[in-house]
């Protein structure tokens, strides 16, 4: 209000409105600011002349509806997003209409848990309040967004016309082109909407090239997701002076003397973690786990910090990994090298025969590394008899660990990994599963052992923990496979405590195997998504009370964060020098006393870098097989829908659509309990886990969609994938045919 108290009557003053916009919770305009004030007649006439010289005078901006002071923001406005900071969105005003001198102000979004997670393009509905610190708004409402990009490959009719095909295949329908741009027929292009009706088409802003060109099909991931991928030259710049921080032994554990070795990917681009054992001579052994030491180059509040908070995490393509840090670190300062002094994080381990961690200690340390050996030569090495006593005593030490983890039985179940082998031109050589080796079972069970005293030590310590949670399926999820599993005849009683080792026993009880993958992918169907969070809830999947995520922090911000708490927990400070880059390597207070926010945004993170990585290995795996359009291949149903089936190819992970047109000149139902699709005249059942001969009928590798028809019903889709120049080996793809699950560049995840 103008006053204390009730407003008294007769034409408000200039700053009396001002006072009155400033404290009014709600939108400000000329009747509730007649309304204030009691206005009648001639003086809201003279009001809105008021208004009108103060709009012109620079003191007020808006409309009648909705007024705010000038340079300000009105109290519910839209606003678009432009960035974010500490794990929160920042947005402007969407329209600013201040004289360009004046820059518009900078708002944090503070997003409710439920909403959907906000990016850079996002429009909302907000409502605005400046505080002490700056202006933060609430957002009521997400928007379409007036300038949302859309990617797609230019084609051109006969009439000349261009028309913009979407390379995202839930999109159906192309949009007119109402502006080229000097784009071309074939090119994959950037656009946006050209006008607020669909029917103004969309207009080109950017020429990206060759659709079908080597590293197209990231570079599509990219787009469509908003990741980013360019580093400014400032954060570029302090990239480069982290890297010149002295490393000394000074006031580290020096541990250059083990022989300490890093096993990873043959194509791995970073190496941030290594490991060592030795028998203690009482039947168990000590052990470390040395972890890339991210912490001390990469200090809170600092331009690399903004960045890699931003990213959340590093995204691996077939062709291209988009780092969460610089080069400069990520590959080189950082990456654990053989032979070359490295800032360390050592986790030093006791462990018993029975593989029970019984007791662990953090030190920040410096080490040089052995040698970085390939997963494959560590296997072969340990199968010809030719290792080394260091690989001796890890096989040994991990052999007493997977002991504890049989007995811990977390869910075990068959998750395979496609990988794609490009030439030196990006050229497809091969695709495959990977090959599941106890190289891979190796490492995995140290960097669990690991995760989980880091989370332990930090609640010893009383100190805030990113944990890595898994919470078990949920109600609904398991009255669902329920009644899925009662069309096999078998029981799930809801009334026990669920836990892995009941999906594990569900699971070795089945001796069909056809009828063990359909259960096998319902028990995965009904798992929830694991997140970051700062309240515990327990890693069902690993069957783990306390799990965080500290053996990546090259790559993985909630690491990252995890190494900081260590920091301070264990007392571990190391100043940077005076005048280059912020003192503290430990948590920022911020951080300390809320981890909430930045969770959430590091989750969100994640699930874009998945989806982003699938989908680019689907449009491989599509341009790869466009060649071989016709061809017959054995497919397993993983979905069932009413309108046809999802199969995959066996040995290959190649997803793709039966439509329910195409499976027989009968009406099909679909049960949804039973996932089933049943001929309305014969019977015949279609449902989850059978295996079916079906042809590719076709593959589309822009949008990474493949289509299917039973083998004997060839002609009923049309073939329109378009083939393109690949490198084979003989008729069948080439590599390793394994036993299928998780390795551990997946299993970083978990």
């Amino acid at each position: 209000m103008a006053q204390r108290g009730k407003p008294q009557p007769g034409l408000p003053t200039r700053q009396q409105i001002l006072d009155f916009i400033a404290r009014s919770e709600e939108p400000a305009g000329k009747r509730e600011i007649a309304r204030a004030f009691g206005l009648k007649g001639q003086e809201k006439i003279e009001l809105k002349a008021l208004l009108k010289d103060m709009a012109e005078e620079g003191l007020i901006d808006g409309n009648r509806t909705a007024f705010h002071r000038m340079g300000g923001v009105a109290k519910v406005t839209v606003l678009r997003v432009v960035d974010t900071e500490d794990g929160e969105a920042i947005a402007i005003p969407d329209s600013w209409t201040p004289d360009d001198a004046t820059p518009p102000p900078r708002l944090r979004l503070r997003e409710g848990k439920r909403g959907p997670a906000l990016r850079s393009g996002d429009r909302v509905l907000a409502r605005t309040e400046e505080t002490a610190t700056g202006w933060i708004a609430h957002p009521m409402k997400k928007l379409p967004t007036a300038t949302d990009q859309v990617l797609g490959v230019v084609e051109i009719d006969r009439s000349g016309k261009g028309w913009l095909a979407p390379v995202d295949k839930r999109v159906r329908n192309s949009s007119p082109i109402a502006d080229l741009g000097g784009a071309e027929a074939g090119q994959l292009v950037l656009a946006e909407p050209a006008g607020r009706s669909p029917r103004a088409g969309v207009k080109v802003t950017a020429v990206l090239g060759d659709p079908l060109a080597p590293k197209a099909f990231s570079l599509i991931a990219i787009h469509k997701h908003g990741i980013p991928f360019a580093f400014s030259p400032e954060t570029l710049a302090e990239g480069a002076l982290a890297a010149r921080l002295p490393l000394s032994a000074e006031r580290r554990e020096d541990l250059r003397h083990l022989p300490i070795v890093a096993i990873d990917p043959s194509d791995a681009r970073d190496h941030d973690d290594a490991i060592w054992a030795e028998p203690d001579g009482q039947g168990g052994f000590r052990a470390l786990v040395a972890i890339a030491d991210v912490s001390f180059y990469v200090r809170p509040g600092s331009l690399l910090d903004r960045e890699a908070r931003k990213r959340g995490n590093s995204v691996y393509f077939p062709d291209r990994v988009v780092p969460m840090l610089p080069e400069v670190l990520s590959a080189d300062v950082c990456s654990l090298r053989a032979g070359e002094d490295r800032a360390a994080m050592a986790c030093h381990l006791e462990i018993s025969a029975e593989g029970k961690v019984t007791s662990w200690r953090f030190t920040r340390a410096i080490v040089r590394i052995q040698e970085v050996i390939a997963y494959e030569e560590a296997q072969r090495r340990i199968d010809s008899g030719e290792a080394g006593e260091n690989l001796v005593h890890l096989w040994e030490a991990w052999r007493a660990l997977e002991k504890a983890r049989q007995s811990r039985d977390p869910l075990d179940l068959d998750l395979p990994e496609r990988r794609v082998k490009l030439d030196e031109q990006g050229r497809i050589t091969e695709i495959a599963l990977r090959e599941r080796l106890d190289a891979h079972r190796v490492v995995e069970d140290f960097m669990i052992a690991a995760n989980v005293a880091a989370a332990k030590a930090l609640e010893s310590k009383v100190a805030p923990v990113v944990y890595r949670i898994h919470e078990p399926p949920s109600r609904e999820k398991l009255v669902a496979l329920k009644d899925y599993l009662a069309t096999f005849d078998r029981k799930l009683a809801l009334g026990q405590v669920i836990t892995p080792s009941l999906f594990n026993r569900m699971l070795k009880d089945v001796a069909d195997d056809t009828e063990k993958a359909l259960i096998m992918e319902a028990v995965l169907r009904s798992q929830t998504q694991a997140y970051y969070g700062p309240r515990n809830a327990g890693h069902f999947g690993l069957a783990l009370g306390s799990y965080a995520h500290f053996t990546s922090p090259i790559r993985r911000y909630a690491d990252l964060l995890v190494h900081r708490a260590l920091v301070d927990g264990y007392g571990l400070e190391q100043p940077a020098p005076k005048g280059d880059l912020p003192p503290t390597s430990g948590l920022s207070d911020r951080d300390r006393s809320d981890l909430s926010r930045v969770s959430e945004a590091i989750s969100a993170a994640e699930r874009r870098a998945m989806e982003a990585e699938r989908e680019t290995i689907d449009r491989y795996v599509a341009a790869w097989l466009s060649s071989r359009v016709g061809e017959v291949f054995d497919c397993r149903i993983t979905g069932v829908q009413r309108f046809g089936l999802f199969a995959t190819i066996i040995g290959l992970g190649g997803d793709g659509l039966v439509p329910v047109s195409v499976l027989g000149d009968e009406r099909f139902f679909h049960d949804e309990k039973a996932q089933v699709l049943a001929g309305e005249s014969t019977g015949t059942r279609y449902g989850l886990g059978m295996i079916l001969r079906l042809r590719l009928a076709e593959a589309n590798p822009l949008t990474g969609a493949l289509k299917f028809e039973p083998e004997d019903a060839e002609g009923r889709i049309e073939p329109r994938g378009k083939p393109l120049p690949l490198k084979k080996k003989g008729k069948h793809f080439a590599g390793p045919r394994g036993r299928p699950g998780n390795i551990r560049h997946q299993g970083k995840r978990r």
